[in-house]
């Protein structure tokens, strides 16, 4: 019998147990809809005071993204990541380069997610060290996950309605506050998209930078196989981007009327998290302490979320000899956990004392911005290219013209990159291009995948209740 378990559980399955909505809120509840309150400052700096043109554009861009993604999550079901797309789409080694590229993303999400949970309590415990936060939940976190690396979506989706509630409950105020006078004086503006002399290199600077709120979107490709039916992954992308869309534009539409210029915020909250500063302004102590629970609770989530997920990759590199085998690919006998990829991520994640949220977003935003374009030359490759899909009007727009326009949109973003990150991402990428090198022994062997939802430990992400081993 015992035998019997374990041969069951080494074949087992995923669930098709995933509705429309029920992804959609993973997507979203992996975005952190509050975000937009922590970002709003450095972005009102860079955009001149125009944050939701910023989010309008990001949106745009975001948008043709979207349909690529979900183009090729239709045919390619089974991995749901830009890296897969391109190397079944193009070349192996290709599709490795933008997997080490955007690792990037994974390994530093859990850290902006510190960063974030470290600005809420030093503005509610302003004469505590902030280093004793980012300590203390870094420690928090990667005990929790080095004991379980278990999640369920109904937690996430508690935790994403309240922070949304919240968020509703705040717009509500600042109507009536702008009703009253305060800020714009009115709730019906153009002035957040088209101020007086607004500048759309601004804008687009801005805008590269909010791209970082709408990761996650992408993410929700990894429950291609936990879906009732694979049918509802194009408009489960979709349809995040659009929801997560609305609630950063309305948000931000709100609370640039309440606040016009971003010298109503003092510079050590721009270069951190706004959302204290905003919710003292609008309520007081009380909401204050509200909105940045809702922030607290939605981060926390996503930083449980993001530590485990990179845990799990550097699990799999390990396992595939990607990464040394013996290190990466090393299990607890005694939790079931992969120890030492996330001691390993928790580590990273202590860099957070010495960092800003503004500076780590930045190179975030490289890896992102390099899965987003590749995922759109995909497309194309995929299609018309390998398909042959390109002599008809309706398959030229559908497989050349929207994904060119992606990659136009997305290379508008890259164009406002900042300098500084743009360098330590070359630089990044290029140690993945000799690392591939060196795998391959000179590109005379083939490159062995790193996908996140690959079997490991003779286990996948399972989703029915089931031992701690199932990781």
């Amino acid at each position: 019998m015992a035998a019997t378990a374990a041969s069951s559980r080494r074949t087992a399955t995923l669930s098709r147990s995933l509705g429309l909505w029920a992804i959609v809120g993973l997507g979203l509840g992996y975005m952190t809809p509050t975000v937009v309150f922590d970002t709003f400052g450095n972005v009102a700096v860079e955009t001149n005071n125009v944050v939701p043109a910023a989010y309008a554009v990001a949106l745009v861009v975001m948008g043709f993204t979207a349909i690529s993604y979900g183009k090729m999550v239709g045919v390619i079901p089974s991995a749901g990541s830009a890296y897969t797309y391109v190397r079944e789409s193009m070349h192996p080694s290709l599709g490795f380069l933008v997997g080490w590229t955007s690792l990037i993303d994974y390994l530093l999400l859990p850290m902006v997610n510190v960063l974030i949970l470290r600005s809420y309590m030093e503005a509610l415990f302003p004469d505590v060290p902030g280093w004793m936060w980012v300590v203390l939940f870094t420690a928090g976190v990667t005990g929790i996950i080095y004991l379980t690396m278990r999640g369920t979506s109904n937690v996430n989706m508690i935790l994403l309605i309240f922070s949304i509630v919240v968020m509703a409950v705040f717009v509500v105020m600042v109507a009536v506050q702008l009703m009253q006078g305060a800020g714009a004086g009115t709730i019906a503006s153009v002035q957040p998209f088209f101020p007086p002399g607004v500048e759309f290199g601004a804008v687009l600077a801005g805008a590269t930078i909010v791209c970082f709120s709408f990761i996650g979107f992408d993410a929700v490709t990894m429950y291609a196989e936990e879906a009732k039916t694979p049918k509802t992954m194009p408009r489960a992308i979709l349809l995040t981007v659009l929801v997560g869309g609305a609630i950063f534009l309305v948000a931000a539409y709100f609370t640039q009327l309440r606040f016009p210029s971003h010298e109503e915020f003092p510079p050590e909250a721009i270069a951190d998290s706004t959302l204290p500063a905003i919710g003292f302004q609008v309520g007081g102590l009380t909401l204050q302490a509200v909105l940045t629970a809702a922030g607290f609770a939605a981060t926390l989530a996503s930083l449980l979320a993001s530590h485990a997920s990179v845990a799990r990759m550097l699990l799999v590199m390990g396992r595939n000899g990607v990464l040394p085998r013996k290190i990466f690919g090393y299990i607890s006998p005694r939790t079931h956990t992969p120890a030492f990829t996330i001691v390993f991520v928790g580590i990273i994640n202590l860099a957070a004392i010495a960092f800003t949220l503004d500076q780590i977003v930045d190179y975030i935003n490289y890896g992102a911005l390099i899965a987003f374009t590749f995922v759109n030359v995909s497309v194309i490759a995929w299609f018309a290219v390998r398909g042959g899909r390109r002599h008809t009007p309706r398959d030229i727009f559908n497989y050349i013209v929207m994904p060119a326009i992606g990659m136009a949109l997305t290379g508008l973003l890259w164009v406002n990159l900042d300098d500084h990150a743009l360098v330590v991402g070359l630089i990044w990428t290029g140690l993945g291009l000799l690392y591939l090198i060196v795998l391959t022994r000179g590109f005379r062997r083939p490159i062995v995948s790193f996908d996140e939802n690959q079997p490991v430990t003779g286990f996948n992400k399972i989703v029915e209740p089931g031992p701690r081993s199932q990781i």
